[in-house]
C-alpha cells in the first residue's frame, strides 16, 4: 500500500472545478475550459506523498519550469498561457500557479537518458539493456550513454509505479508516426537541456516529459510540452565537478528526504505498509536548500 499519508481537501474556489489530486499538483478547470495548475509544497519519496512539506518548493518548480519553457521555446510550443491568478484564488496560490491549455494529453512518460541511474540501471545490470535498448558491456552506475537514448514508461497512479517498456510497445498503443514524433522530441529537448545545464556545471542525467495535442485553427494537431519541466522532480542533475562513475553520484534533489526515510533514525519500515513519519526540522531545510541551490545554478537568477 502506498499513496497519501493525508490526503488535502482541494480548495475551493468561485469559478473553477477541482479535477485531480496529484503527489504535488492540484488541477482545476475554469470557465472557459482552460485548466489551472497549482503546484503545492508536498513531496513524494518511496511510492508514498509525505506529511511534511518543503516551504517554497512549488514556487521553485513553477518559476523553473518557466525558464525552461523559454529556452526550449523554439523546440517545441508549450501549453501555459498566463501566470495570472483566477479571480478569487488565494493569496498562497501566488508564483505556484499556471492557466494552461487544456490538450489531448498522450498516456506516455516520455523518459530520457544520458547516464545509466535509476531503474535504468536495474535494467542494464539484468539484460545489458534499458527498456530493451542494447548497451555496451562494463557500464556502471553513473556512467555516461554512448548516446541519449528514449526509454517510455507507461503512466501509473498515485502510490504506484510507472513501468518502463520499449518503444515498439508504445508504437503499438500510439501509433508509429506519434510514437516517432515523441521520440525525436524528446532526445530533442533533452539534448538542448543537457548542454544549457552543462555550462553552468551540471549533468542532466535523465529526466521525463508529458506530452499532449493541442487543436490548430486549421482542425489539425500539434504537440505541446506540458506538466512541468526540467526540475528536481522530474530530472536528475548532479554537480559536474564531483561525478564519479561507480557510485551513486551527490545530485540537486530530494536524496536527504529518501536518505532519512531509509535510516535508523527514521524509524520507519520501507518494507511495511506503515506511513513514514514526518519529516525532521533539518531535513525539511536542507531539501528546501538543495532545491534552490538547483534553481540558482541553472537560472543564473538569484531566488
Amino acid at each position: 500500500m502506498s499513496g497519501f499519508v493525508e490526503k488535502p481537501e482541494p480548495v475551493s474556489v468561485p469559478g473553477l472545478t477541482h479535477l485531480h489530486t496529484g503527489k504535488v499538483r492540484d488541477l482545476y478547470r475554469n470557465e472557459a475550459g482552460d485548466l489551472v495548475m497549482v503546484a503545492s509544497d508536498r513531496i513524494s519519496a518511496y511510492d508514498w506523498v509525505l506529511p511534511t512539506e518543503i516551504p517554497d518548493k512549488g514556487r521553485v518548480l513553477t518559476r523553473l519550469s518557466l525558464w525552461w519553457f523559454d529556452q526550449l521555446a523554439d523546440l517545441v510550443p508549450n501549453h501555459v498561457i498566463s501566470t495570472e491568478l483566477p479571480p478569487g484564488a488565494p493569496a498562497d496560490w501566488a508564483g505556484r500557479t499556471l492557466v494552461c491549455t487544456n490538450l489531448r494529453m498522450v498516456p506516455v512518460e516520455c523518459v530520457a537518458r544520458g547516464y545509466l541511474t535509476g531503474s535504468g540501471l536495474v535494467e542494464y545490470e539484468a539484460s545489458r539493456t534499458v527498456c530493451g535498448i542494447g548497451l555496451p558491456e562494463g557500464l556502471v552506475n553513473g556512467s555516461e550513454l554512448p548516446g541519449a537514448i528514449f526509454t517510455p514508461a507507461t503512466k501509473a497512479a498515485v502510490g504506484d509505479h510507472d513501468e518502463n517498456v520499449s518503444y515498439e510497445e508504445i508504437a503499438h498503443a500510439i501509433g508509429v508516426e506519434q510514437a516517432a514524433e515523441l521520440r525525436q522530441t524528446t532526445l530533442d529537448v533533452y539534448r538542448r537541456a543537457r548542454d544549457t545545464a552543462h555550462h553552468r556545471g551540471i549533468i542532466l542525467a535523465d529526466t521525463k516529459f508529458e506530452f499532449g495535442y493541442e487543436t490548430t485553427e486549421d482542425g489539425g494537431e500539434r504537440l505541446v510540452i506540458a506538466d512541468e519541466v526540467l526540475t528536481p522532480d522530474s530530472s536528475r542533475f548532479w554537480p559536474t565537478a564531483t561525478w564519479q562513475p561507480g557510485r551513486a553520484q551527490p545530485s540537486y534533489d530530494k536524496q536527504f528526504v529518501r536518505d532519512w526515510l531509509t535510516s535508523s533514525a527514521s524509524g520507519w519500515d520501507r518494507t511495511s505498509e506503515t506511513p513514514p513519519p514526518a519529516l525532521p526540522p533539518e531535513i525539511v531545510d536542507a531539501t528546501r536548500a538543495k532545491y534552490i541551490e538547483a534553481y540558482e545554478v541553472l537560472t543564473g537568477a538569484s531566488w
